[in-house]
């Protein structure tokens, strides 16, 4: 009887642990682009004594291709992509076992689509892709589009973002979000290379890929915030969709699913660069890249968006990518290659939109918050400078957790 109830105090206590202990995925890249691309493992539960260390590392086999996007989010299935945008390959990895990171497979251009940005999981688990370029990547390459593979990188079909009607705009698909119960996709446009400004967003058709509209944002107060569209985020009501641009502009996009969709400018934020934002309930989470700052807007009235949160950090940080937690109440933020290469973790009350810097997520011996990047040796054998971009949280009570008890 004693032998049973110890190994069911035994079973409640691994349960247990497999529900609360956190890591970051971390896909990082060789300042001095001379060492492999790899993805690091960071200890993110905050009871832990290893609390922001390196517990893994996994380097990517072949030169750098400079690391940019994974997917935003975990997948369920512990399988993670990321791309390395120069090369225009894309990294498949397995994290189930977040102590043992694997490489699965790596790909390139899929139906002469070439350099892959985000990635966005369908309830199939196939994933939608947008590529900037078709046939080639110079300026004046033919604009990408959206291609739908299964996560190994084998295609299942495609469709170019080439409008007739929109034959003056810059077309180089950048992001996108998938709206199933609608038969929808909206994606936007923004160059990642230097191929001159973006003004548009675009809606598909999901069944079959088909470009049904291509929309010219309209400028804000300061006549430029609808350059280069970059992250669209649903709404809680499924249809309204929310596009922010690299300008600082806030746009509103109705009536997907009509004849006549519109877009609207809803909110001009401070700065005038804004890169990665998130949509946590009724909040809209911002990086201000050139004000150094991250800000949360409370939306649930359109017509009257405004600021409830703010950090600030100093003037090495330009934050750029933001990921959050299964449960929306940590944030993980870094600069990518842009500033300093530093992560920082950022604690969210999803009821009031508070942010508060998590002083405690800090290297060993450190008076600074945050985990730096630089000077360090990694796992697999890097030692020297590296910079973060994609970055996402382990999901916890999955089979990535629940291997870390092993």
């Amino acid at each position: 009887m004693r032998a049973l109830r110890f190994l069911i105090l035994l079973a409640l206590s691994t349960c247990a642990f497999a529900q609360t202990h956190s890591y970051l995925f971390v896909w990082s890249g060789d300042d001095a682009k001379k060492s492999n691309d790899f993805l690091a493992v960071l200890d993110a539960d905050p009871t832990s004594p290893h609390y922001g260390q390196a517990v893994a590392s996994v380097a990517v086999p072949g030169p750098s291709g400079t690391p940019h996007h994974t997917e935003l989010t975990m997948p369920k299935d512990g399988f993670l992509l990321a791309n390395a945008f120069e090369s225009g390959h894309t990294t498949l990895f397995d994290l189930r076992d977040p102590l043992h990171p694997l490489v699965v497979t790596s790909f390139g251009d899929l139906d002469e689509y070439m350099h892959p940005h985000t990635y966005v999981r369908l309830p199939d688990n196939h994933v939608l892709a947008t590529f900037q370029y078709h046939g080639g990547h110079d300026p004046k390459s033919d604009g990408g589009g959206i291609v739908e593979f299964d996560e190994r990188g084998h295609i299942v079909r495609s469709g170019s973002a080439l409008d007739p009607i929109a034959k003056a705009e810059l077309i180089r698909p950048y992001s996108l979000v998938a709206l199933p119960s609608l038969d929808r996709i909206v994606s936007t446009n923004t160059a990642m290379h230097d191929d001159g400004d973006a003004r548009t967003v675009q809606i598909w058709r999901l069944s079959d890929l088909k470009l049904l509209h291509t929309l010219v944002l309209p400028p804000g107060p300061r006549g430029s915030e609808q350059k280069n569209p970059g992250e669209p985020q649903v709404l809680a009501d499924g249809k309204t969709v929310m596009i922010h641009t690299f300008s600082c502009g806030l746009y509103e996009l109705d009536g997907v699913d009509t004849s006549r969709p519109s877009v609207k400018h809803r909110k001009t934020f401070d700065g005038k660069t804004c890169a990665v934002p998130l949509r946590i309930g009724n909040y809209w989470v911002q990086t201000l890249f050139s004000e150094h700052a991250l800000a949360s807007y409370d939306i649930s009235d359109l017509s009257n968006i405004h600021e409830v949160s703010r950090i600030t950090f100093d003037d090495k940080q330009k934050p750029h990518w933001i990921s959050p937690d299964a449960d929306n109440h940590r944030i993980v933020l870094n600069s990518g290659e842009y500033g300093e290469h530093r992560l920082f973790m950022i604690n969210f009350d999803p009821q009031t939109g508070a942010l508060t810097l998590d002083k405690n997520f800090r290297d060993p011996g450190s008076d600074r918050p945050g985990v730096s990047m630089d000077g360090k040796s990694w796992p697999h054998g890097f030692h020297g400078d590296a910079y973060a971009h994609g970055t996402v949280f382990s999901l916890p009570g999955s089979s990535q957790a629940a291997s870390a008890g092993k």
